[in-house]
């Protein structure tokens, strides 16, 4: 993920890799880049924003209290309008969360199968190093 915004903890990470069978380095890329994708989606899409409260763009030390988010029409404080409405300067993108990573990797289609690792395995055994 890089220095993209979000909400993942170490045991996240490590569910991840856990229930990544079968994924290639690629397929992991491919997924990681889908979930980056999420909050843009969410912006998009978004009917209604609300303000909240956030480190300013300019100076990051500093909390400003009108930044926009997307959220629910149900949320408090929600106002209906579309993404093209909100201020570009005022804009909140929501971080990337566990959810957003899980849905991914459900989309994701594994490219690597019990074939091709027994292929890698006996190749290593043939010339691979040995500790």
């Amino acid at each position: 993920l890089g220095n993209t915004p979000h909400s993942l903890t170490d045991q996240d990470f490590q569910w991840l890799g856990q229930n990544s069978d079968g994924l290639s380095g690629h397929d992991i890329n491919v997924c990681t880049r889908d979930a980056i994708m999420t909050p843009v989606r969410k912006v998009q899409s978004a009917t209604h924003f609300r303000k909240i409260s956030g480190p300013s763009r300019d100076n990051p030390d500093v909390i400003v209290h009108d930044l926009w988010t997307p959220c629910s029409p149900g949320a408090p404080g929600a106002v209906e309008m579309g993404w093209m409405k909100v201020d570009p300067t005022k804009l909140k993108e929501p971080i990337i969360e566990m959810i957003d990573m899980k849905r991914a990797l459900a989309s994701a289609k594994p490219t690597v199968n019990e074939g091709d690792l027994k292929q890698l395995t006996d190749w290593l055994d043939e010339f691979g190093q040995e500790s």
